[in-house]
């Protein structure tokens, strides 16, 4: 029998990374690690990671709240609520909000490759190493995912 997973309003598995919020909704656990989806919330005034690609992993936004800045490549792309983003493997891409309200996002991942990255960024701050571009890449690393220094 296969057991379902309801994660209700107060629920999921919290990872604080300085200002941002990540709340888990559906690890990969369930779905055999097809997927894994997360509750993204980034404060006001919040530039995101650097610039990536994703070599083995689908990543999609939909913004339900605030106003996402969409950076991929040169191009920039305002999403606001309702607004469905999805990034293919290889395609560079980061996002920030530089409004005045907080952005909430519910991101997918698929496969669920990228929830684990986000609990070693946790793990790493709890440890006492600041989020540098440097620190961060070398998580991202981890993921099959590169900083995009050709953009």
């Amino acid at each position: 029998m296969n057991d379902v997973s309801v994660v209700g309003p107060g629920g999921g598995e919290v990872i604080d990374l300085g200002t941002a919020r990540i709340r888990v909704l559906e690890s990969g656990a369930t779905t055999a690690h097809r997927l894994g989806i997360a509750e993204i919330t980034v404060p006001p005034h919040t530039d995101g990671p650097p610039q990536h690609r994703h070599a083995q992993h689908d990543e999609g936004f939909y913004i339900i709240s605030g106003t996402a800045r969409f950076t991929v490549g040169d191009t920039s792309h305002d999403a606001s609520p309702g607004t469905l983003v999805m990034v293919p493997p290889g395609a560079p891409h980061t996002f920030a909000n530089l409004g005045d309200e907080p952005l909430v996002m519910l991101n997918t991942f698929t496969p669920d490759l990228y929830v684990q990255y986000f609990r070693d960024l946790r793990d790493m701050i709890s440890g006492g190493r600041q989020m540098t571009p440097d620190s961060v890449a070398a998580v991202m690393g981890r993921y099959a995912t590169e900083v995009a220094t050709d953009v």
